[in-house]
């Protein structure tokens, strides 16, 4: 009686209790450098659902009409920071993705805000090293459910705005609630990479 007890119970975990997808740490297009570390809760054809730890970042924003131009001088001003311009005059390792928070303007002809960022190495994360660049500074982002759509290639500012927007049809086809006044690239690869190349828009969900 006690054994039909237990396998009944356990038949009946496995049809209640979801299945989530594999997940392997780091993932392998974080191509062997830190990451943020994330849950999968959910991933779909079109989209991956991830449940992000809180985390700080490095960060720079920059006002213009370009995201590559602003993405551009958002990496150097990083890029300096880890190369030791901060107090300290510490070199950072890199890390990945380089993750752009889009804050689009309220037309075709008005300017965007982009907030370029670095992961802060697991390392660092209590007490990051403070920059020496007014322009940039830490960053600590929440904990957050992002919803994640990836594509390969060298992107360009065409390819992040169609990303997006396919990524804001499927959540709205979802019924999905994720906040629509920004979104964020982001990517993973050296310039210098031609191949396996890994790049990924988020939106953010709502409460």
């Amino acid at each position: 009686m006690l054994t039909l007890l237990v396998l009944t119970t356990l038949a009946s975990l496995a049809v209640t209790s979801p299945v989530l997808p594999s997940q392997t740490w780091p993932p392998a297009f974080c191509n062997k450098l830190e990451c943020p570390k994330y849950t999968m809760v959910k991933s779909t054809k079109d989209y991956e659902e991830r449940q992000y730890d809180p985390a700080k970042w490095t960060s720079t924003t920059i006002s213009g009409m370009s995201y590559d131009d602003a993405s551009r001088t958002g990496f150097e001003r990083l890029f300096n920071y880890i190369s030791g311009s901060n107090k300290g005059q510490v070199k950072i390792p890199m890390t990945a993705p380089v993750l752009v928070k889009v804050e689009p303007g309220q037309g075709p002809f008005c300017k965007s805000n982009f907030t370029v960022s670095f992961f802060v190495p697991f390392a660092d994360q209590t007490s990051p090293p403070e920059p020496s660049d007014p322009n940039v500074f830490t960053n600590p982002l929440e904990g957050m459910t992002a919803f994640v759509r990836s594509f390969g290639g060298f992107a360009s500012d065409t390819d992040w705005t169609s990303n997006a927007e396919a990524l804001a049809k499927s959540l709205d086809n979802a019924t999905v609630s994720y906040h629509k006044d920004f979104y964020y690239t982001a990517g993973y690869n050296s310039p210098f990479q031609p191949t396996d190349r890994h790049n990924e828009v988020w939106y953010i969900k709502a409460d």
